[in-house]
């Protein structure tokens, strides 16, 4: 699909690395909620959540929009800690690693969710998987000296 590696093309340059957090989490936020959680702008593209996880300094409740790979038959999420290849990690990691329960918006629905960051073997295989899924996760990983943090989050009993 054309428009697919376009979009991938462009959202891989620094400019949007620039532009990008601060427009498109505001848009996906606004339409998020004028559609009562029925609609996320960016997920027409990428599958998408709300994250709302507990501030990790503040103790408050942040909603985040992000961008997730589903796992197959519904078992959870990956959420791909990438900051659109930027220096630092995002703030909602350190909310995961600090307060692993949290809530995510899919598809409509809120479901109660626990996050665990993914490390070693584990980590290794869950990022090929993430880079097949969506290629430009290789060059915001060229672009800083960080490890990207890989989360998998699963639905809470």
């Amino acid at each position: 699909m054309i428009g697919v590696r376009v979009v991938q093309k462009v959202s891989s340059t620094r400019g949007f690395a620039k532009v990008a957090p601060h427009v498109i989490p505001a848009l996906d936020r606004a339409v998020h909620r004028l559609t009562r959680g029925k609609v996320l702008l960016s997920a027409q593209l990428l599958p998408g959540v709300i994250l709302t996880s507990t501030g990790a300094r503040s103790g408050l409740p942040r909603r985040t929009p992000l961008a997730c790979m589903p796992e197959e038959g519904g078992r959870g999420w990956i959420l791909v800690g990438s900051n659109f290849g930027r220096a630092g990690h995002p703030a909602w990691t350190a909310n995961l690693l600090a307060h692993p329960d949290a809530e995510i918006s899919w598809q409509g629905r809120d479901i109660p969710v626990t996050a665990r960051l993914l490390e070693g073997e584990e980590r290794a295989a869950v990022w090929q998987a993430v880079l097949a899924f969506w290629p430009p996760y290789a060059t915001y990983q060229a672009r800083v000296a960080r490890q990207i943090r890989l989360f998998r989050i699963v639905r809470r009993s």
